[in-house]
């Protein structure tokens, strides 16, 4: 019996080891009344011997019987791979599993077996394909809204036909020439944090993912919304001519030169008509809501930077009188609903099915989620082997 695994000895077997040690008087209870064979008497514990329905009443061979079996369990151990056996006060708990990997010689297998809880196990899987393919959406979507702005630029309403409209704020708050260029400083900032995050936080590749998914979804309906209607220009000060880009080419060598200028005037690009919502304070919205999700709660002082940045970069966009008030207000509301919405959906794994509506505004939603269950923790890491030294606690 002793030259066999003890994990494949059947009642009668644990029967004859207890005999063989002197512990014939729990023969019958173990075996006979609780079927207690060897893969179960590996399972024991003292708390098992002295609380029901085992309930052995002699101290001494309690102890001396959990002596034996902690013995056994080690020699077991060293015929497996690993034996891990997560407990809870002593005892087993519903959510413990045993994991046992034992290696077939022959045919260099390993063989797995596990608890049904481990499925519901956290996992965080990176999946940079996924990843790139999100990045393609995102990159796709910005060269539509590119040729949009193009388009609309070019149906322009006449300023001396169509003034201004009247708007609360900018009929209030007079032009500040540089504030258009604070705003983008703001945004640089934002995004320079933002960067700083994705560069070393454990999880980069579901952030971004998340990032790209959702700017690329929020700027597609911004083409849709800056094609339908065509404002009026904001300002007299912007120099806006229709009818400026006339064939197909020139269209699209101007929407090139607006992607790759990433729509800012830092970088020389002017353009009119795409007004409704505000792309710029998309981005700073976006940048914020992701630097406050993915860096600890305890950073007030940097998440209080970051509001300030997202308001007073908003503010800085309607005293350059660049965009009409509902302009910016629409697309903070767009773009952090979206993103409440999107990672409400993303935490709670009830919902990933239940609610089909993230179908629409989030075509690969279930695509992206198949491998991440759970909320992303904010963990952190350095991402290259060198130096080593290196390493970030947060």
């Amino acid at each position: 019996m002793y030259s066999t695994s003890a994990s494949t000895w059947t009642c009668s077997d644990v029967e004859q080891w207890l005999i063989h040690n002197g512990f014939q008087q729990y023969s019958k209870i173990l075996c006979d009344k609780h079927k207690i064979d060897g893969k179960a008497l590996l399972l024991l514990n003292e708390d098992d011997l002295k609380t029901p329905p085992l309930q052995l009443q002699i101290l001494g061979d309690i102890k001396r019987l959990y002596l034996l079996i902690s013995t056994l369990q080690t020699n077991q151990a060293s015929e497996y791979d690993s034996i891990d056996t997560f407990k809870t006060n002593g005892k087993p708990s519903s959510g413990d599993f045993i994991h046992l990997r034992r290696r077939n010689k022959r045919s260099n297998k390993t063989v797995q077996y596990q608890d049904s809880t481990d499925i519901n196990k956290p996992k965080f899987e990176r999946e940079i394909h996924k990843t790139v393919i999100s990045f393609v959406y995102a990159f796709v979507v910005a060269l539509l809204t590119a040729f949009v702005m193009v388009v609309v630029h070019d149906r322009v309403p006449d300023m001396t036909k169509y003034p201004p409209l009247p708007d609360i704020f900018l009929d209030s708050v007079p032009m500040i020439p540089w504030a258009f260029q604070a705003c983008e400083m703001c945004g640089l900032i934002l995004a320079s944090i933002f960067s700083i995050t994705i560069f070393i936080h454990k999880h980069r590749f579901i952030v971004l993912r998340r990032c790209f998914a959702l700017l690329g979804t929020v700027f597609l309906l911004r083409c849709v919304t800056m094609f339908v209607t065509s404002l009026s220009v904001p300002g007299i000060h912007l120099q806006c001519a229709g009818k400026v880009y006339g064939d197909i080419w020139t269209k699209l060598n101007r929407a090139f030169e607006i992607s790759f200028g990433l729509g800012m005037s830092l970088t020389g690009v002017h353009t009119c008509g795409d007004y409704m919502f505000s792309g710029h304070t998309v981005c700073l919205t976006m940048s914020n809501m992701f630097i406050t999700e993915y860096t600890p709660r305890r950073f007030t002082l940097l998440h209080t930077l970051t509001w300030v940045l997202n308001l007073f970069g908003i503010f800085f966009i309607l005293a350059g009188h660049e965009h009409y008030s509902i302009d910016v207000v629409i697309a903070f509301y767009i773009s952090s609903r979206l993103f409440l919405y999107y990672h409400t959906l993303a935490n709670n794994k009830t919902l990933h099915h239940a609610d089909r509506r993230a179908q629409v505004w989030f075509p690969m939603f279930y695509y992206f989620k198949s491998n991440v269950n759970g909320i992303v923790p904010n963990e952190y890491e350095w991402p290259f082997k060198w130096p080593r030294s290196i390493k970030c606690y947060f």
